[in-house]
């Protein structure tokens, strides 16, 4: 079965994120830190963030995992800096909703950016925790 142009650009989205990812490391100053794991796949994160006037200005991750969460860590870290805690928590439920097959706003999938990636995971469902660690992660941080 051929891939798609879709799904070639989807892969080497993942894969580039997996193997180069943004944001991994550690702050020295951050105004909250969680760690969340997914037993099933052995998946670990923990994540830090800087928020300064309720917005977020730095945001750090690390872990270890399967190519999915690494990858999904990496592209929600991109995605949030420089967003406000609520638009952030707004941009996590749309994340939930877009990976579980929930219905969400069509209008607003173009804030998730390089995250839309994940939306075939609702195909998924043992994938589905491995996606969303790290938004989890983050919005019990926040």
């Amino acid at each position: 079965m051929a891939l798609t142009k879709l799904d070639q650009l989807y892969r080497q989205v993942l894969l580039t994120h997996s193997r180069y990812p943004q944001n991994k490391g550690e702050l020295t100053t951050f105004t909250c830190s969680q760690s969340g794991s997914n037993p099933s796949c052995g998946d670990q994160i923990s994540v830090q963030v800087m928020v300064k006037e309720g917005v977020i200005s730095q945001i750090a991750w690390q872990g270890s995992g399967c190519t999915i969460s690494q990858a999904s860590a990496s592209i929600m870290t991109t995605l949030v800096i420089g967003k406000s805690v609520q638009d952030t928590k707004a941009l996590c439920q749309s994340f939930f909703d877009l990976v579980t097959g929930e219905e969400w706003a069509q209008q607003n999938s173009h804030l998730l950016g390089d995250a839309q990636v994940f939306s075939s995971v609702k195909n998924f469902p043992a994938r589905i925790k491995c996606a969303t660690l790290a938004w989890h992660t983050l919005s019990a941080c926040l």
